[in-house]
């Protein structure tokens, strides 16, 4: 079953390390996605650049409204995303309580894809699993 994991990090605990330290940091975040990717769990993922690059979108009295900086006021941002690939929910929280990030005070948020969705989606597409660009996931 494929999961989402939403990575959030504290951007000021980022930014007071030393550049040693967040590159050591670094190092054991890219060793276990490498274990991880080594045993087919990783189906994919994407870092983001700070908070303070965001735009949010909201529609309001019928017309979107650009805002600049996250939607949220909160201690913790959005720093990345990872598709997963795991037996059940069990697996996916246990393969994401090692990974490292959580050691530095870290959350991860892990959620079950919507594959009814998003194959309904491709559909839509006329995609096939194997012809959606950066598509991992070999199901037919």
């Amino acid at each position: 079953m494929k999961y989402i994991c939403l990575g959030y990090i504290d951007e000021k605990m980022w930014e007071a390390m030393s550049e040693q330290e967040q590159k050591s940091f670094m190092d054991e975040c890219f060793a276990y996605d490498a274990d991880l990717m080594k045993n087919g769990h990783v189906l994919g993922g994407e870092a983001l650049q700070g908070s303070r690059t965001a735009t949010t979108i909201r529609y309001k009295s019928g017309k979107p409204v650009i805002t600049d900086g996250p939607y949220a006021e909160t201690k913790e941002q959005l720093g990345g995303i990872m598709m997963l690939e795991a037996k059940d929910l069990n697996q996916a929280i246990q393969l994401m309580s090692n990974h490292p990030s959580t050691r530095m005070g870290g959350t991860w948020e892990v959620r079950p894809s919507d594959e009814q969705i998003n194959d309904l989606y491709q559909e839509r597409q006329g995609w096939t699993n194997k012809s959606v660009p950066g598509n991992n996931d070999r199901r037919s």
